[in-house]
């Protein structure tokens, strides 16, 4: 595996060596001990989480302010543009957000930190999205913020105005919204 920097230190880019002929590939898309020696990350993933979602959905921007989540994400097919935006008050990069393309195609996975508020886009017809979690989730604890937010400014692959679920239309702003110290 192969562990690149997003443009939030704590934000992580993971690409499996994919092993292929032309029978198919192999890859191992987890693996505890070469997670924690790449990344001196030690997680315990509780929740495995999958969702299947139209062109254009947006999901996000969640995040649970009791019971964080850290989130290992990744497509199975099609393609979306996944957003990561650190929401711990303390940290320097609060408020800023990063983006990457997940595909069935390129296989990469992202880690997401607890403190981070999660969110996608789907970029092809329709996109299957698989997730681990580190904490289970918790309805009463979650938050949304509001994918537009012009204070955060995420630049989303878009055309038209994304489907939104009623839930994710009540996002709020970063300067309304409950953050972590």
């Amino acid at each position: 595996m192969n562990v690149i920097p997003s443009s939030l230190p704590e934000v992580l880019i993971l690409e499996p060596k994919v092993f292929g002929d032309e029978r198919g590939f192999f890859f191992e898309s987890f693996n505890a001990n070469t997670f924690a020696t790449l990344t001196g990350l030690q997680v315990n993933f509780v929740q495995d989480n999958h969702s299947l979602s139209a062109q254009n959905v947006l999901r996000g921007l969640h995040y649970q302010i009791r019971q964080p989540q850290g989130k290992l994400v990744r497509v199975i097919s099609g393609e979306v543009f996944d957003v990561a935006v650190d929401l711990r008050r303390s940290s320097p990069h609060f408020g800023q957000w990063t983006g990457v393309v997940l595909s069935a195609e390129n296989k990469r996975q992202l880690w997401i930190p607890p403190g981070f508020a999660h969110g996608f886009v789907v970029t092809s017809d329709k996109a299957e999205f698989l997730y681990k979690t580190t904490d289970y989730w918790a309805p009463e604890h979650e938050r949304c913020l509001q994918w537009n937010d012009p204070a955060i400014g995420i630049e989303w692959p878009l055309t038209t105005t994304p489907a939104l679920s009623a839930k994710d239309q009540l996002g709020k702003l970063l300067a309304d919204a409950e953050v972590f110290a």
